[in-house]
């Protein structure tokens, strides 16, 4: 924290969801405050006002997202600088103080003495505009519904592969089209798709999918050919499929609606241009970039790289030389995001050329995508750093390793 010499008052925060505990301590370690605390404005109002007559407040939560949002927006709006101490962290240093207790009251005294005495543990939160704070919650709700759709997508096969497998291998794994589901809607037995008829199939499916429609057709009736005898439980299935299938669609239709938002937004930001310049930097990848990366400080390359989780993790003892491996702490949704950034990037000569030459040293299939993400977060942080566009050129090492020199900026300061 910048500006620990000008704080008075450290609160250690403990976040819940019905009330917090807060425990507040002055330079000397003199408790000024130490009770429960109700997750409301104005109580949480009252308290800053009261701490804040000692002198500058520095308030630190141990989630600064979720439950531990409205106490970080207060305290940015009474004036107080705000900090976080990572979950990681935290868990060492409990282990230094004595007792085995998990309190919350001995949690928010943790938090509030490790502020007052190692402030370079702490992390701080800038305050988030409005824009990156829509992505983030946005991309949460896509997360969701990613999850739900395949969670009802696999019933579907589940179901499918149950009472008819032959069927199942035709259209399991077209359930992404609205056709297939239009016809699961409509006929969605056996008995019921032999009776409709292969003219019948194709001049339904033919309105959603006018290249396909016949060909489709053409295999659903060919998978019915397959199997004669009638599967306990179809019936059954009967019901339950056109339903499965509606719920896709309509799972499906939400998930592009918030598509369409986040592009909005993203298109909306200053840094759009700088992300989705770099090969294999969709609207998807770029939101994350964002909710992820924009507003934070990384002081050098290997920062970023660290806190993404894509830096290499030397194992050596004594004479025992294990190697390096992928490490397996840092942010998993930045490092996801990387990783497939990074496998879609394969088409780009510069990018497909780094992954065969990892691979012609080695490497497996995914060691070298890690290998490269890694590559493209050096890329990504000059990038952000100096606001520049993506530089597709055969000096672009050049540029790899001065972000990894450089000591100063970073991504937090960039804003198009």
């Amino acid at each position: 924290m910048d500006r620990y010499d000008q704080i008075d008052v450290f609160i250690g925060l403990d976040v819940g969801k019905g009330e917090h505990h807060a425990v507040a301590l002055d330079r000397s370690g003199r408790k000024l405050y130490d009770r429960p605390l109700p997750n409301d404005e104005r109580r949480l109002r009252a308290v800053l006002t009261e701490l804040q007559q000692h002198g500058n407040v520095l308030l630190i939560v141990d989630q600064p997202a979720t439950i531990g949002a409205l106490p970080v927006a207060v305290a940015q709006a009474s004036g107080a600088i705000v900090g976080y101490l990572p979950g990681l962290a935290m868990r060492r240093i409990a282990d230094l103080h004595p007792g085995e207790a998990k309190t919350d009251a001995r949690d928010a005294a943790i938090i509030a003495e490790t502020a007052r005495t190692m402030p370079h543990t702490l992390r701080s939160i800038q305050v988030t505009d409005e824009q990156v704070a829509e992505l983030t919650m946005l991309c949460g709700f896509d997360d969701d519904l990613a999850a739900q759709i395949t969670q009802v997508g696999n019933r579907i096969r589940g179901l499918l592969t149950q009472i008819h497998p032959a069927l199942e291998r035709v259209i399991g794994p077209r359930l992404d089209h609205p056709a297939i589901l239009d016809l699961l809607q409509r006929w969605p037995s056996p008995v019921e798709l032999r009776a409709a008829g292969e003219k019948r199939i194709a001049a339904r499916m033919l309105k959603l999918a006018p290249r396909k429609g016949h060909d489709w057709a053409h295999e659903v009736i060919e998978a019915l050919g397959e199997q004669t005898v009638v599967v306990t439980g179809t019936n059954a299935a009967a019901l339950v499929l056109p339903r499965l299938a509606a719920q896709l669609a309509t799972l499906r239709k939400q998930r592009d609606d918030v598509a369409a938002e986040v592009e909005r937004l993203v298109d909306a930001h200053p840094l759009q241009p700088v992300l989705t310049s770099m090969p294999g930097v969709g609207v998807r990848t770029a939101a994350r970039l964002l909710t992820e990366v924009a507003g934070k400080h990384f002081p050098t390359a290997g920062h970023l790289a660290a806190y993404a989780g894509l830096a290499p993790v030397t194992r050596r003892s004594g004479t025992s030389i294990r190697g390096e491996y992928s490490s397996r702490r840092g942010n998993k949704v930045l490092k996801n995001a990387m990783f497939l950034s990074a496998f879609a990037a394969l088409r780009h000569p510069e990018s497909r050329a780094y992954y065969d030459r990892k691979i012609s040293q080695g490497k497996r299939h995914n060691q070298a995508l890690l290998a490269l993400a890694r590559r493209r977060s050096d890329v990504l942080f000059a990038m952000l750093r100096d606001g520049t566009l993506y530089q597709p050129r055969d000096d672009l090492s050049a540029v790899v390793e001065a972000a990894r020199t450089a000591n100063v900026g970073g991504p937090g300061n960039q804003r198009g």
